[in-house]
């Protein structure tokens, strides 16, 4: 819907998204195979606890900044990568939530009015 209550039916390419949602930690848990360091060794290195770094590379915990900023000290990559694949996935796994975008829609139809 526009601004004017039209509904022009036409979506922009950044309203579309995928419905395959990847956690930032399959992508660490590739980045440790490829490098041969088992994931003990990893958490050990990084003073972390392996449970939850295991969560973590299992998609059951978030990667935090303290966690990215572990992984750019123990394996050279930067944390920013880490830190904006989490937030890419939170909005997406947002963007999901059926509920969530039906508050959202009621909200722009308030704001419109406005």
């Amino acid at each position: 819907m526009d601004k004017k209550g039209n509904n022009s039916g036409a979506r922009k390419a950044n309203d579309m998204m995928s419905s395959l949602l990847i956690h930032p930690g399959e992508m660490i848990k590739d980045e440790i195979a490829a490098r041969g360091i088992t994931q003990k060794d990893l958490a050990r290195q990084m003073g972390v606890s392996y449970t939850v770094f295991n969560e973590i590379l299992n998609g059951k915990r978030p990667v935090t900044t303290e966690y990215a900023l572990l992984l750019e000290a123990a394996l050279g990559t930067d944390a920013a990568i880490w830190i904006g694949l989490q937030a890419d996935y939170n909005l997406q796994k947002a963007k999901q939530d059926k509920s969530f975008m039906n508050r959202l829609e009621q909200i722009r139809k308030i704001a419109a009015v406005l």
